[in-house]
């Protein structure tokens, strides 16, 4: 599977290395506004003959390429992936999904018109303790909570020590779509508060604390900050979940644990490893394999999450899910330029009911 990476920055590098390593893909070429970016990324992955360009699909058609990988800034994603698919190009794309909600509706619906596959990476799905903690939730009967501590004090210095909602943009999403996987439930309201402690190195609030209630009754607490030195968790946090049967933990590292008497999880299967597994199911969907994880659909409700906690913790007040999502189609339907995505967005009647509608199938 010849391959369009576009981005060469930090991910952009991490995403060409994975790409190379791949035996199912072929690097065709790079991309970036900065041409010598691109270049020098290509000579330090050892692929110095590598074809550059500043666009996306017309160095696609030059290479032959069959996908992109689009690994550019979030507020790009929209404007690249939109061109790709319209090419006929599949796209898979790094989180979120979008800057913003509105446009993440918008690239649904133009997988839709395009017929194509865009699927976001969410990779740290892509962990066999993620799997295994989810069949251990298969047997705990009735689920009731589930919750997450997320305690790290990164220096990063930049624009993340600088930048509005900092945890619940940048970080928490992941989480967010881990609960969300883990417990086949979706986010109903939520009520958040962000806070920065008085030694924190961060300009505004990098700490916040979010109550969701989760379809069929469930709730999700999740309380993290960036600026919490000492006995700090992993990278993806830890975990807690209250069923009727028991409990299960994960200390976001390791290997969860069950804590019930009488039942026995299933094995889990292996999905593979971070942005490694999601490539690999992404090509095996174009290959005719099942339609990934992540496919855009699936994805937006993760981004509606965090939109709908920043809100929350803007207004002081419990936020319902449905009314982002129409504010976010009203938006979409504004500011869409394309009539055949408009024409999507159109029908969409009920727009939760829209992103849970089957992915159109794979282009071949």
């Amino acid at each position: 599977m010849r391959l369009v990476l576009v981005g060469a920055g930090g991910m952009g590098k991490a995403w060409l290395q994975t790409v190379l390593a791949d035996p199912g893909t072929e690097l065709a070429g790079i991309v970036d506004l900065d041409l010598d970016v691109a270049r020098r990324a290509a000579a330090d992955a050892g692929v110095p003959d590598t074809p550059v360009g500043r666009d996306a699909v017309e160095l696609a058609e030059r290479t032959g390429a069959e996908a992109v990988v689009n690994v550019t800034v979030p507020r790009a994603h929209h404007p690249v992936t939109t061109a790709a698919l319209f090419a006929g190009l599949p796209v898979l794309g790094e989180k979120p999904v979008a800057e913003t909600v509105a446009q993440g509706l918008s690239l649904a619906a133009a997988a839709e018109a395009s017929g194509q596959l865009f699927v976001v990476s969410q990779s740290r799905r892509y962990n066999p303790h993620v799997f295994a903690f989810k069949e251990q939730a298969k047997v705990l009967g009735e689920l009731g909570t589930l919750s997450t501590e997320f305690y790290k004090a990164p220096r990063f210095g930049g624009f993340r020590e600088e930048m509005e909602h900092v945890l619940l943009v940048d970080m928490a999403i992941h989480p967010f779509d881990t609960a969300r996987f883990l417990l086949d439930a979706e986010p109903v309201s939520v009520y958040c508060e962000e806070y920065n402690p008085s030694w924190s190195w961060y300009a505004h609030d990098a700490a916040a604390a979010a109550v969701f209630e989760m379809t069929g009754g469930l709730r999700y607490v999740y309380h993290g900050s960036w600026c919490a030195p000492g006995a700090e968790t992993s990278w993806n946090g830890s975990w807690r979940l209250s069923g009727a049967s028991g409990s299960a933990t994960w200390n976001g590292d390791d290997a969860p644990v069950l804590d019930a008497e009488g039942v026995s999880p299933a094995a889990s299967a292996d999905p593979g490893d971070g942005i490694a597994g999601s490539l690999a199911t992404f090509v095996q969907a174009l290959r005719g394999g099942p339609v990934p994880m992540g496919e855009v659909h699936e994805n937006v409700l993760s981004l509606v999450m965090v939109e709908a906690a920043v809100e929350s913790s803007t207004t002081g007040a419990r936020v319902r899910v449905d009314d982002v999502l129409e504010r976010a189609h009203a938006r979409a339907l504004a500011d869409e330029r394309r009539d055949d995505v408009r024409a999507v967005l159109e029908g969409w009647s009920d727009v939760r009911a829209a992103l849970t509608l089957p992915a159109a199938a794979p282009a071949r």
